[in-house]
């Protein structure tokens, strides 16, 4: 981050953080604050905690120019007159980026420094692809003294700040004397450079925002199906399972009990949504659903069964039957039928395969669920519903998953393991709307979008109205995720097999 003045601030201070603003306490507060019981008990108001001597957060020049103009200053003394890295001054192109992201650390109790360092990001390429960078860390000599806290925390809030803007790649090149500080932090090395003939070296924070997701929703799997007689051979890890001595695919999807209680209605819709989606990923035609819903009372039933309703209506599937109970926490779960002579396995890739991701990119946030669901079904026509359900089959792809709760890429390394293979994923050229970082994208549930392989050429855009259709990654030998970038480069996201299912 062109790193400077980052040495020792009181060593005393401790460090918390809430998003990106963090508060750095004094030692007295640190450990006098505590809240006098007596006083409380005798009706006395609880004295008021004193404010943090520090605080980091955002600024731009329409809401506070003033910060924002002793920040380049405090950069200007830090990196020109101290250090003599820059002549004259150290503005470049990433301060006139509508998109730079600015924190400042305010010494609250100073008037002469209200600002006492700062560190800004911003995307690296054009167009937002998850990709950003820190750079022009600077540090009031003021606040060197005893630790280094403050910039610690000025490094943590950056990272934050990146992750939340939906960023997946995140690096600096910082000042060569400051590698082992950032080293402490996290960060990873990469390479040494140079920089205006000083050695610096280019650094990389750990994003894990994919990698968790994927434990969180997968990874037990192994061990919770161990000694189940599970799917046919050919079809482990698969949306459905084909029933044994017949055309029948069966799928089952439950919804999570706090969206069921939030949004009632909604979790009716997906109830069915998923399930004709893993029908659709396997290039099979829905039938029939089945239907179990627990509920606190009949009304909120019935606001469940409306969106079931709507939606079984939408894709033209009859609800054959199913359970409900009331007077219980909310539940919700569906089983689906469908029928195909040709099922379409997850696991028919092979290594060299090319990996094409197809979806509707239209539509946005669900109300209440920005960043997780992406909506772009409610709105379309029954028609245009029933035509993206049977766009697989048409296709005939050698293997196909849809995008569920594992995100695309988690979706992405269930294929790969279910064929043998690892995958990679070229983030240019996956298919994104415009009001959704990379980040998410990556790890939301998308409303319809599939993913197929096939053998390099032979890829046949599944022909489903109103979506994206693009080649944006390959199967290679291996287990895992990674991420290919504009530069070249790749990030790991995911260490190795998904599920550990292992191979169809």
């Amino acid at each position: 981050m062109l790193s400077g003045g980052t040495e020792p601030y009181a060593a005393a201070h401790t460090v918390t953080h809430t998003s990106t603003r963090t508060a750095i306490p004094s030692a007295r507060v640190a450990r006098g604050a505590a809240v006098d019981v007596c006083e409380l008990l005798i009706g006395r108001p609880p004295r008021t905690p004193p404010r943090p001597a520090l605080l980091i957060e955002r600024v731009d020049s329409g809401a506070d120019p003033a910060a924002l103009s002793r920040y380049r200053e405090l950069r200007r003394e830090v990196f020109v007159a101290e250090q003599g890295l820059f002549r004259g001054h150290d503005g470049d192109d990433i301060d006139d980026d509508p998109r730079t992201v600015v924190l400042v650390a305010r010494d609250t109790g100073d008037p002469e420094h209200p600002v006492v360092g700062g560190v800004r990001l911003a995307p690296v390429t054009e167009t937002d692809l998850g990709w950003w960078a820190g750079s022009r860390l600077a540090v009031h000599p003021a606040a060197r003294r005893g630790g280094a806290q403050l910039g610690a925390a000025l490094v943590r809030a950056a990272c934050a700040t990146a992750e939340g803007a939906g960023a997946l790649r995140f690096e600096a090149t910082v000042q060569a004397a400051n590698e082992v500080f950032f080293g402490r932090l996290g960060w990873q090395r990469l390479a040494p450079v140079d920089v205006f003939g000083a050695p610096h070296v280019l650094m990389r924070w750990p994003v894990h925002r994919i990698a968790a997701l994927v434990a969180a929703t997968k990874a037990p799997l192994q061990a919770l199906l161990a000694g189940m007689s599970g799917a046919p051979a050919g079809f482990v890890g698969d949306d459905g399972a084909p029933v044994p001595g017949s055309d029948l695919i069966a799928a089952c999807d439950a919804i999570l009990p706090s969206m069921v209680e939030r949004d009632p209605e909604w979790a009716g819709w997906c109830s069915v949504l998923v399930n004709v989606n893993d029908l659709a990923a396997m290039g099979a035609v829905p039938v029939g659903l089945l239907d179990a819903v627990g509920a606190r009372d009949a009304s909120f039933a019935a606001r469940v069964l409306t969106g079931l309703r709507a939606a079984a209506t939408a894709w033209g599937v009859p609800v054959l039957g199913g359970h409900t109970q009331l007077g219980v926490p909310a539940a919700l779960s569906v089983t689906a039928l469908g029928r195909t002579e040709r099922p379409v396995p997850a696991g028919g890739g092979r290594a060299g395969d090319e990996v094409r991701v197809t979806a509707d990119l239209g539509g946005g946030w669900r109300e209440g669920h920005t960043g997780r669901q992406w909506d772009s079904t409610s709105h379309r026509p029954p028609a245009v519903l029933r035509e993206q359900q049977r766009a697989v089959a048409l296709a005939g792809p050698a293997a196909a998953k849809d995008v569920s709760m594992a995100g695309l890429a988690g979706t992405l390394g269930m294929l790969a393991e279910a064929s043998g293979c690892a995958a990679e994923l070229d983030v240019a050229a996956v298919p994104r709307p415009a009001g959704a970082t990379v980040g998410d994208w990556l790890t939301c549930f998308p409303g319809y979008a599939m993913i197929t392989a096939d053998r390099v050429g032979e890829t046949t855009p599944p022909p489903a109205p109103g979506t994206t259709s693009t080649v944006c990654g390959r199967l290679r030998p291996g287990a895992g995720v990674r991420l290919r970038w504009p530069d070249g480069e790749y990030t790991e996201v995911v260490a190795d097999a998904v599920t550990g299912m292992g191979a169809a």
